[in-house]
């Protein structure tokens, strides 16, 4: 094998923030368990476009004996990224079929039992947080709600006053693992790069948890989006509300 050079990322520097995975044309970088890796020696071509792209100075280029570089290993790894980055329909599931990923529009307003017109703004399916797929279209760019499963029971006109125009991703801290929800909200949050992210939780102390795992998961991803948490009494209405705004880390 020949002696050239190639990129070393040091682990303890890097914080997986991705930067270097869009700088690397040839695609040889990838996020794996929250940290930069070189999936591939024969994908580098050492020349170092990435090194400026990190923010924590954890890529260096270094001498040693690696596989040679290759174009033609280079059009075959993006061509089958590319592949694997295809959209997927929207109708097309694996298990449960309550579980099926699909997007729709709104419905039109309805008669209650109680002559009020009402009309659900929910625009997707599913809502549970750990059934939602990180590559969702409804997610990519949008005005997301992280939301503790019991709010909308709390708060009469959620639909109008939260759910309108918004993504949805519902939860509940206290029944389940926190550690679960912080990794899948910073694989959505880095692969939908959610716009703005509002956070619902009820005012009893067990929902906090929903808001800190996603204003961390955030703050791994990108410090920049914008956060709002909003807590809600239990006795429910619009005028006990209280607001939080998460302001940028750093």
């Amino acid at each position: 094998m020949p002696y050239r050079n190639i990129i070393h990322i040091d682990e303890e520097k890097c914080d997986g923030c991705a930067k270097c995975v869009d700088a690397c044309d040839e695609g040889a970088l990838e996020i794996i368990d929250s940290k930069a890796v070189l999936v591939g020696e024969i994908l580098c071509d050492g020349f170092g476009a990435c090194l400026g792209s990190c923010p924590q100075d954890a890529l260096t280029i270094e001498k040693r004996d690696v596989e040679e570089y290759s174009e033609e290993a280079v059009e075959k790894h993006l061509s089958k990224k590319k592949d694997a980055e295809t959209p997927v329909p929207q109708h097309i599931h694996q298990g449960c079929p309550g579980s099926a990923m699909r997007s729709f529009k709104p419905s039109a307003d309805s008669e209650s039992g109680h002559g009020i017109a009402a009309r659900s703004q929910l625009g997707q399916w599913p809502v549970q947080l750990m059934l939602v797929p990180p590559m969702a279209p409804y997610l990519k760019n949008s005005d997301l709600l992280v939301c503790a499963d019991c709010v909308p029971f709390a708060v009469p006109d959620f639909h109008n006053r939260y759910l309108r125009d918004r993504a949805v991703l519902v939860g509940c801290p206290k029944l389940d693992d926190l550690q679960h929800y912080f990794d899948k909200l910073k694989d959505i949050f880095r692969t939908a790069k959610p716009r703005r992210i509002t956070i619902l939780k009820m005012e009893v102390p067990c929902c906090n948890g929903i808001a800190q795992a996603a204003v961390m998961a955030r703050d791994e991803v990108d410090s920049g989006i914008p956060v709002e948490v909003h807590t809600i009494g239990i006795e429910g209405g619009i005028e006990i509300e209280k607001r939080e705004k998460i302001h940028r880390a750093g």
